[in-house]
């Protein structure tokens, strides 16, 4: 997999971010942080790692993964949580897929068969199957996990898709903005694994409310 770059945003992530760099460290791949560059505990928690990090000149999750793509340099990227609930394992998986099904985006999804969360709630499982549904009616979306953002794709693909959100908004511009490009979407079983330590940045109504509004905003703007 040395044609595949990890963008992992980690912002105050300095509990669990080392864990996941260690759980990486056999994975031919190349490893790109993004974070603040206030953020001197995360960037002193990674010094005995082989990592590269890019500093994000703005704010917010968006922010951070749209400086990661931007910096990428391999022919694959994937966005991969700084928290530990991401299971590298499924990596492998995923880059098989991208190879066998002809795809330029592989999804990462909790809900398929055999797939599952230790950190969801009741209410981002609702907002989830919510946002998934409206992905499906409205921008005839093949996505079964909308919001999961373990997504692995071509770089060259998504540094054209001019993506813009700067927050959790994100999740939903990606796969939008890729399917009206014709680009070929694919889904991936996974299992979300409970975070290592650290908050959660996610507020599900506040975050949701935004989503929602995002999603209304894109489909009247083709």
């Amino acid at each position: 997999m040395n044609n595949l770059t990890l963008i992992i945003p980690a912002k105050n992530e300095k509990e669990s971010l080392p864990k996941v760099l260690d759980e990486l460290k056999n994975y031919d791949l190349k490893i790109l942080i993004v974070l603040e560059k206030e953020d001197e505990e995360t960037i002193q928690s990674t010094k005995n790692h082989n990592c590269r990090i890019v500093f994000q000149h703005g704010k917010g999750y968006g922010d951070a993964l749209i400086t990661g793509i931007n910096s990428v340099d391999t022919e694959l990227f994937c966005i991969f949580n700084a928290d530990g609930s991401f299971n590298p394992n499924e990596l492998i998986k995923m880059h098989e897929q991208i190879n066998t099904t002809k795809a330029d985006f592989i999804f990462g999804t909790r809900y398929e068969k055999d797939c599952g969360s230790d950190d969801d709630t009741i209410i981002t499982l609702i907002g989830n199957y919510i946002f998934t549904k409206i992905g499906k009616l409205f921008f005839n979306l093949n996505i079964t996990d909308i919001l999961y953002t373990y997504v692995l794709g071509k770089t060259s693909k998504a540094k054209d898709l001019n993506l813009k959100s700067k927050d959790f908004k994100f999740c939903v511009e990606l796969p939008i903005k890729a399917k009206r490009k014709g680009y070929k979407l694919a889904n991936s079983k996974a299992y979300e694994r409970s975070r290592i330590g650290g908050k959660k940045k996610v507020n599900a109504f506040k975050d949701g409310f935004l989503i929602l509004l995002a999603m209304v905003r894109l489909f009247f703007n083709k």
